[in-house]
């Protein structure tokens, strides 16, 4: 069980494994952005965050989240994390992170209220300055049960 102290923590969402790691890499070199987490789906995406509700891994701050996967996309992960518990979500900010140039996908990405940002991969030291004066980016206390 996680303990109630004072947390920064990414979680990546991306079934490309190499991104992954790059993104994971650029991210650890901040320290905005706490501990870094990686899953390769939208589901495992859901698994993590069901756990951070139960207390057995760390809330997320951020996640970066890939459209264009297999199974479960980018926007249907969204449908499921709205379905969540909102004291728990309410604080966690989205952060598309996609290769994805079609802009039906910016658009829609504007219409919901959870994506704080749509940026372009791959991650980059500049990207991140930049994140970090857009969307407030600070350590939370977590208290689990």
């Amino acid at each position: 069980m996680v303990n109630s102290k004072s947390h920064l923590c990414t979680l990546l969402i991306d079934d490309d494994k190499v991104i992954n790691y790059y993104n994971q890499k650029v991210i650890n070199k901040h320290s905005n952005f706490g501990e870094v987490i990686s899953v390769n789906s939208g589901k495992n995406g859901l698994t993590y965050l069901l756990d951070a509700i139960k207390g057995e891994t760390i809330k997320p701050n951020l996640i970066f989240l890939d459209i264009n996967m297999p199974a479960m996309n980018g926007w249907e992960f969204i449908e499921e994390f709205k379905k969540l518990d909102p004291v728990f979500t309410e604080d966690i900010k989205i952060v598309l992170l996609t290769t994805s140039n079609n802009p039906e996908d910016f658009e829609r990405s504007k219409q919901i209220e959870l994506v704080s940002e749509y940026i372009n991969k791959p991650l980059s030291k500049e990207i991140l300055e930049d994140l970090t004066t857009k969307i407030n980016i600070k350590p939370k206390v977590t208290k689990h049960k």
